[in-house]
């Protein structure tokens, strides 16, 4: 309980500096989102009445307590530009991104997993070198060109082999199952192969790490062959170690699908967060970059937690110091 109390003032104080760093920067940005509204040629009079409707002319520390409030009761704001709320806004948007972190993740702990493993229990020195270059390769490929390439290869119209759309999202959403499915296929392969690739060369370290660990000759002293034990036992073992790569790997793939989303032209977070940077929408950016921020902080307080439950060793030595 000292555990979880202390992190989650950790959480608390952590979100708290993250919105003074969010609210501060996107002040120091050039630009005026009542001079975009009211047009380059309007006069100064319709510039000054825009700002004071959209409350830019109040002091800043004002501003920041009014946003702070109105996010602690769960109010983020509503757009300047389009009046839209901005928790609809990215509940739309994170309908398209989140189920393509998610297609992502399951890829890279596929291919991450299993190539892993088959790495581990490779003999020849063709197969590892097969695997070692998979590794390295796969892990160094830059996102959009990797993209780039599976377009070329499978994208209708355009691919060698046609199979899926390489633009867009269906207008109806998840209203349509097989078309959104689709739409997500290759973005998704995009960002699992390459952090697959990185996953399997962690998966494959860590077992050669446990192959001379007691329980692994224990294992194999009472009948396990080399395989059945780095199967059943070594993978159990690095278990907290993949649980802890998994959610940073989860949380980097929020940013890592910006490129991609933009790529594939895809309506998610990372493709509207960067529209409404660039049109100075300072309500909506501040209160989706606080909501990422808080996504992150979550996440890791997740891992944290779950690490410290699979591995007794920890629970162990801090009742020591305790």
């Amino acid at each position: 309980m000292r555990f979880l109390i202390r992190r989650l003032v950790s959480f608390a104080v952590a979100l708290l500096g993250l919105s003074v760093v969010i609210f501060a920067a996107l002040r120091i940005l050039p630009g005026d989102v009542a001079v975009v509204m009211a047009g380059l040629n309007s006069p100064p009079g319709r510039v000054a009445q825009l700002r004071a409707e959209m409350g830019l002319n109040r002091p800043l520390p004002q501003q920041y307590i009014d946003w702070m409030a109105g996010l602690l009761t769960g109010d983020y704001g509503k757009s300047m530009l389009t009046g839209q709320s901005v928790t609809s806004m990215v509940v739309e948007r994170a309908s398209i991104t989140f189920p393509l972190i998610i297609f992502g993740l399951l890829i890279a702990s596929a291919v991450g997993l299993g190539l892993g493993v088959a790495a581990s229990l490779a003999t020849g020195n063709g197969v590892r070198t097969f695997f070692r270059v998979f590794g390295i390769v796969g892990g160094s490929i830059p996102a959009l060109w990797g993209g780039l390439l599976l377009v070329l290869l499978f994208a209708r119209g355009v691919g060698l082999i046609g199979l899926f759309p390489s633009q867009g999202f269906p207008q109806e959403g998840w209203g349509s199952p097989g078309a959104a499915f689709a739409s997500l296929v290759l973005p998704a392969l995009t960002v699992g192969l390459i952090d697959g690739a990185s996953l399997m060369r962690y998966t494959r370290s860590a077992l050669a790490d446990v192959m001379h660990n007691g329980c692994m000759i224990e294992a194999m002293a009472c009948g396990y062959t080399r395989a059945q034990a780095l199967i059943h036992v070594g993978l159990r073992v690095i278990v907290p170690q993949l649980v802890s790569v998994a959610g940073l790997m989860f949380a980097n793939m929020v940013t890592g699908v910006m490129v991609i989303e933009n790529l594939f032209a895809l309506p998610g977070v990372g493709s509207g967060l960067i529209a409404d940077l660039g049109d100075r929408d300072l309500i909506a950016v501040q209160s989706e970059l606080f909501m990422l921020a808080a996504f992150f902080l979550l996440v890791g307080l997740f891992v944290d937690v779950l690490h410290r439950v699979l591995d007794p060793r920890l629970r162990r030595s801090s009742e020591g110091r305790m």
